[in-house]
């Protein structure tokens, strides 16, 4: 009996405490335009995100919640999905020039990593731990998607054409599985990495019935954190793609989010706000 009712207990307290997991301002509304997304945390703990003041512009976010210009984009090139490869390396997708951008931290650089014309609009990327880069591919149109390989040898390698609205991207903590979502189908797609880098076995993760997806991360633990467009919350799933919890925000456009480098907060950009949102976790 004393084990049955300690274990109520903890069922409780943990319920209670996943309730509690509720955002708060992390910067002003209105200090991001509308296409604020992004967003990635370098080796120091600040944050990135795009379209500061403007569309066109990277914003930097201290973690005190200080917010500066950090890089305005050359050749009208506007920036969606931000990841880091080493220490001072930023990828930026550039959805309207059809390109992945490599920014340097300390000089401030922009080059063109990679090209590609046929791409619909590169939006999120995912980094794997041995430097490549996946991105997704949305044709908002069509209800349609992409998916890519990108490397600096070899440029964008085509994995997946045909597939539903690509937006959410994802790889494994461990480099063996990636992560994909349809934001118009609904759907989390998983695939196993293969040693090239290229992708196999392809399977469903999950699916829900409502709201759209948007950007995802894995915590330090293999849980996925997957946005949901439309809902206002942030969903997260175990390894074995059951829902854990779902954590609420004030706004309902959620577009993406990153993690300290602690864990102990996730930072979510607010298309709705147009703002970044902060949970203590």
């Amino acid at each position: 009996m004393k084990l049955i009712t300690n274990l109520a207990l903890l069922l409780v307290l943990s319920s209670s405490f996943a309730q509690q997991l509720k955002s708060r301002d992390f910067t002003k509304e209105g200090s991001f335009t509308s296409g604020v997304e992004g967003p990635a945390t370098d080796y120091e703990g600040n944050i990135y995100a795009v379209n500061f003041e403007e569309q066109g512009t990277i914003g930097k976010v201290t973690p005190s919640g200080e917010s500066t210009i950090f890089v305005k984009l050359p050749n009208g090139s506007i920036g969606n999905g931000i990841r880091f490869g080493e220490k001072h390396q930023m990828f930026v997708a550039d959805f309207v020039n059809h390109n992945i951008l490599e920014i340097d931290l300390r000089s401030k650089n922009i080059a063109v990593f990679a090209h590609e014309p046929t791409a619909n609009q590169p939006n999120d990327i995912a980094i794997a731990p041995n430097g490549t880069l996946y991105a997704s591919d949305p044709n908002w149109t069509d209800n349609t998607g992409k998916l890519w390989k990108v490397t600096r040898e070899n440029g964008f390698e085509l994995l997946e054409d045909n597939m539903g609205t690509t937006n959410g991207i994802e790889v494994s903590p461990d480099g063996k599985k990636l992560y994909v979502n349809e934001s118009v189908q609904r759907k989390i797609w998983v695939y196993d990495i293969l040693d090239t880098g290229f992708i196999e076995n392809k399977q469903e993760f999950i699916s829900f019935d409502d709201f759209g997806l948007d950007g995802m991360r894995f915590d330090d633990s293999g849980n996925l954190y997957v946005c949901r467009y439309g809902k206002g919350t942030v969903v997260v799933l175990s390894p074995s793609g059951e829902i854990v919890k779902e954590i609420e925000l004030i706004g309902k456009n959620v577009s993406n989010i990153t993690f300290s480098n602690d864990y102990k907060k996730c930072y979510i950009t607010m298309a709705d706000r147009g703002n970044l949102e902060v949970v203590d976790l």
